[in-house]
């Protein structure tokens, strides 16, 4: 598709892209879901032929409610920012579809997962979905991208040298993060920025109404989180960690909170995967929490990349936010999903990329080095074996993603590769 009048200058492509082109030729309406500053404005711009921003206009509620229609009035793509702000016009924008009869009609882009009054009729057979994450290192031109997951899943070859990389400059990463406004930042800096991204999700509603949460009570959840990241920590753990700082002190306050969060897109959870074994264990089912991206959580611990450089143990908790985000983003354009394994003799993957029944490929997170990365072998191989392969297919692959060091491939074709040489 070619770019639209709204392109603006400078867009970094994302790997979003292509999925964006290919809803629209295939779906009256493309709605775009992510947190705020990860990009959709842009990417709705760079495909949009007419734009209206509903966090603009200040008579914008009274034009609503007088004719939602006349928002939906404009070159096609049209863009609707910050959708989920007005009252009817999604039900205005579903009509639209049906009575224009034509795909590409509307972009909708929203940093809130609405409310279901907001969409009391459903769009499907209208409506294409789509999760935008922040930058990925490919994306942000921090990764090479010369081994392509979608490459890896089908078999490709894993032979690289080294990039040139080292944990200091992957732990400046980690706190960089991928919000498009901040990579081109200092590291000291974007941190300052995201601690403040993270003051305003706790200040502020994030429906866009009257605060129905204590702010004090969210930060400290959220630095409990942090401290959580990659865990599946209970709501009884989150209220101990947080006693001293004011947090919240009940279940039903702490899973509000928590919802809140992932409804604004700030933290996104893995969900456990669902196989058969062959022995007798028995597989986690809760889903474990991650933030959307490693320099929120970083932000939160007030992480340093000294600091980090210093604490291999935070680092490589952090490390492997980083490496979720982008296994996220990359298997996205493969139509997969990513998932984690965890069974009750704790053998663990760090992540499973799924595209269907049969067809799997696990994957364990290791900042380096030569033990870590033999650990991180033989746990994938124990897996494989653990596994049912009769009823569930042999994987696809099986990885190993790095902070550093080079690609390489053992004996029994485990691909071994740093982060910054993957990309989709």
């Amino acid at each position: 598709m070619e770019l639209g009048y709204a392109a603006p200058d400078g867009y970094l492509p994302r790997v979003l892209d292509q999925q964006m082109d290919r809803c629209l030729r295939s779906s009256p309406a493309v709605v775009v879901e992510g947190p705020r500053a990860c990009g959709k404005t842009w990417t709705g711009r760079r495909f949009a032929n007419s734009v209206v921003r509903f966090d603009e206009l200040p008579t914008t509620q009274i034009k609503l409610e007088a004719d939602p229609t006349a928002f939906l009035v404009g070159g096609t793509p049209r863009l609707l920012d910050e959708w989920h702000l007005a009252d009817g016009v999604w039900n205005a924008m579903r009509h639209a579809c049906d009575d224009r009869a034509l795909n590409g009609q509307f972009i909708l882009a929203g940093s809130v997962r609405p409310t279901h009054t907001l969409t009391d009729h459903s769009g499907a057979g209208r409506v294409a979905r789509l999760r935008m994450r922040p930058m990925s290192l490919f994306e942000s031109h921090n990764s090479t991208g010369s081994i392509s997951l979608s490459a890896l899943l089908n078999g490709g070859a894993c032979h690289a040298d080294a990039p040139e990389s080292d944990l200091h400059r992957v732990a400046e990463l980690v706190c960089r993060g991928g919000f498009p406004r901040f990579i081109t930042l200092d590291p000291a800096d974007a941190g300052d920025r995201m601690g403040d991204y993270l003051r305003d999700i706790a200040m502020l509603d994030m429906h866009g109404g009257q605060v129905s949460h204590d702010p004090l009570k969210m930060l400290a959840l959220i630095s409990s989180l942090a401290r959580n990241e990659g865990t599946a920590a209970s709501a009884r753990t989150l209220i101990a960690d947080t006693a001293g700082a004011g947090g919240p002190s009940d279940r039903d306050t702490v899973r509000r909170y928590l919802d809140r969060l992932v409804e604004s897109f700030v933290l996104e959870p893995l969900p456990a995967w669902s196989t058969h074994l062959r022995s007798s264990a028995t597989l986690r089912s809760t889903p474990k929490r991650y933030f959307t991206d490693p320099a929120l959580p970083a932000a939160a611990l007030r992480a340093t990349p000294q600091g980090l450089r210093a604490d291999l143990p935070t680092l490589g908790l952090l490390f492997e936010s980083l490496v979720i985000r982008d296994l996220r983003v990359y298997s996205q354009a493969e139509r997969a999903e990513v998932r984690y394994y965890l069974d009750s003799k704790n053998l663990e993957a760090d992540a499973i990329v799924t595209r269907g029944p049969g067809d799997w490929a696990a994957v364990e997170i290791k900042l380096g080095g030569s033990h870590a990365i033999t650990s991180a072998v033989e746990s994938l191989r124990r897996i494989r074996n653990r596994v049912d392969t009769d009823r569930t297919g042999e994987p696809s692959r099986l990885i190993v993603v790095t902070a550093v060091g080079p690609a390489f491939e053992t004996v029994d074709d485990i691909a071994v590769v740093p982060i910054t040489l993957l990309g989709p």
